[in-house]
């Protein structure tokens, strides 16, 4: 099994933090914990950034689990625009955005296959054990397109609230096989 959880509610919400490391609030560490009490996992892993880091830490000392991080895991940078909300984000080039975030990146930001690229790469030396991935939303989409072959807009189908988890139960193989067995948010 595979589990892709969000981290809890940063300080600062409302913005788009890609790569800067706000701190996540002590309700948000709380949602997340109790979000995976249920979960028979054997690693847990986080992308460093101190939102995932927090929470994938409770979670671990709960259970006597150490995590690990992979920075491959990490939100899609947002370059000039990280930090900031969006309504202060030129309405125009943010509608580019999210009309095809590849083409239109943001400024000095990352492209949408570049996340995809690195998060491709994560899931690809997770452990074969049950896993948590405690991360952000981007790269949560990012996994469910590599995954389950959803393109850009169908990972948008998707409400991936603060704390939300994505339970996957995967066939590896030539012909790997995904299933998404639960979406709790």
């Amino acid at each position: 099994m595979l589990y892709l959880m969000r981290h809890g509610a940063p300080v600062r919400e409302g913005l788009l933090l890609g790569r800067t490391d706000d701190p996540v609030t002590e309700a948000g560490i709380a949602a997340c914990v109790q979000r995976a009490a249920g979960l028979e996992v054997a690693a847990i892993v986080s992308s460093g950034l101190r939102r995932t880091r927090d929470c994938a830490t409770a979670i671990g000392s709960a259970r006597g689990i150490v995590g690990e991080v992979d920075r491959r895991w990490r939100e899609l940078d947002f370059g000039a625009w990280d930090g900031l909300r969006p309504a202060d984000v030129d309405p125009a080039a943010f509608a580019r955005f999210h009309d095809d975030p590849d083409a239109a990146p943001p400024p000095d930001g990352e492209r949408w296959s570049s996340l995809l690229d690195r998060v491709g790469n994560a899931l690809a030396v997770l452990p074969p054990v049950p896993t948590l991935v405690v991360t952000h939303g981007g790269a949560i989409r990012a996994a469910l397109a590599d995954l389950c072959g959803f393109d850009r807009r169908q990972t948008w189908a998707f409400d991936l609230p603060y704390a939300a988890l994505v339970s996957l139960r995967i066939w590896p193989g030539p012909d790997r096989t995904v299933q998404i067995v639960g979406l709790a948010t």
